[in-house]
């Protein structure tokens, strides 16, 4: 590489006028090159500190590290710009220690970064930028990997998130879908629970019905009719001027004279004869106490005390007493003494009336 052109040596004796130009002095120059011997170690807060990896602390080394920075953060753009070259006058560059022998500096030089004679100052100062390209690369390939898997990262947790929120958006349909099928499988017992209760009443209903059925049939087979071929005339509690009670207290069967009169279960005779308006009149008594009353007969074929059973003829149809023609009054008495409707009273132990 061509230098720029040398300066004029001076001659070792010059005149030089001194500070007031007064009178000229003559100084000597002479070459001086400082050697480890000649050079007294640096003291005090710039003696060089060894640290690890061998780098030094002192003003010289954190000024390189100051220009190193620069050239590797690209402040000065030298990696955009041509290297420039710098160089000293040939009689100065040739005159300069070798770098490697000062103090504090030497070590800092490696034997690749120097031209084959040790001169350093042959080299341009953007080289230095060299040595942090790949730093530089190295640095932005892994700040671009640390985005990339901070992206990654968050992805990953909005992806999570995601799964999260659909998860429990999931479970939240099945919930209300279980409820709702709950619900429905509820609806649908309870209808089925009164349907099966509705049932059941019927079946206990046509069952009770049933039963009553079965036990009137068989009180029919003890209970009979007190006679035969007959018209019901007047009921239990109709009201008229005819009746000394004011109403009519039993239930008249209208028949000819001489029709046979039938108990209507077995008992026992209580009483037989003459009874007022009654006319001839016989009174039996069930098992129970209750007493029926069997009026205006024309004639009575038992007498007080006789045991008779269901269907038996115990006299005939007659106008006597208080009448105005043949039928039989029928009256029906609780053992204490009040009256019943005859014609339900027959119609409770399985009679048709």
């Amino acid at each position: 590489m061509a230098s720029n052109k040398p300066a004029p040596e001076a001659p070792f004796g010059t005149l030089e006028t001194d500070f007031f130009g007064d009178e000229p002095a003559e100084r000597a120059w002479e070459e001086w090159n400082p050697t480890e011997d000649s050079v007294r170690p640096v003291r005090g807060r710039h003696r060089v500190m060894k640290q690890r990896g061998g780098l030094a602390r002192s003003s010289t080394v954190l000024g390189v590290g100051v220009i190193a920075a620069v050239g590797a953060g690209g402040m000065a753009t030298a990696q955009a710009k041509p290297p420039v070259s710098i160089s000293l006058p040939d009689s100065i560059a040739d005159n300069l220690p070798d770098a490697k022998s000062l103090p504090g500096v030497g070590s800092l030089m490696s034997e690749d970064a120097s031209d084959a004679a040790g001169n350093v100052n042959a080299a341009p100062l953007t080289a230095m930028t060299l040595a942090t390209d790949s730093g530089t690369e190295a640095g932005t390939e892994s700040a671009a990997g640390a985005g990339e898997a901070l992206r990654a990262r968050i992805l990953q947790q909005a992806e999570q998130q995601q799964a999260e929120a659909d998860a429990e958006a999931k479970a939240a349909a099945e919930k209300l879908a279980a409820e709702k099928a709950a619900a429905e499988a509820a609806k649908q017992q309870t209808a089925a629970e009164a349907k099966a209760e509705a049932e059941k009443l019927a079946a206990e209903k046509a069952a009770a019905a049933k039963a009553e059925a079965e036990r009137l049939a068989q009180l029919a087979k003890s209970y009979a009719l007190p006679t035969s071929s007959y018209t019901i005339t007047s009921t239990f509690g109709e009201s008229g001027s005819m009746w000394s009670s004011g109403y009519h207290t039993g239930l008249d069967f209208a028949a000819p004279t001489g029709t046979p009169i039938k108990a209507v279960h077995s008992g026992t005779v209580k009483s037989a004869g003459w009874s007022g308006s009654y006319g001839y009149r016989t009174v039996l008594e069930l098992e129970d106490g209750t007493e029926v009353w069997y009026a205006h007969q024309s004639s009575i074929s038992v007498s007080a005390g006789q045991k008779v059973t269901t269907g038996e003829t115990i006299g005939r149809v007659g106008a006597t007493g208080n009448v105005t023609g043949p039928h039989l009054h029928l009256e029906v008495h609780t053992p204490g003494g009040s009256g019943l409707d005859p014609m339900a009273w027959l119609r409770g132990k399985g009679l048709s009336v």
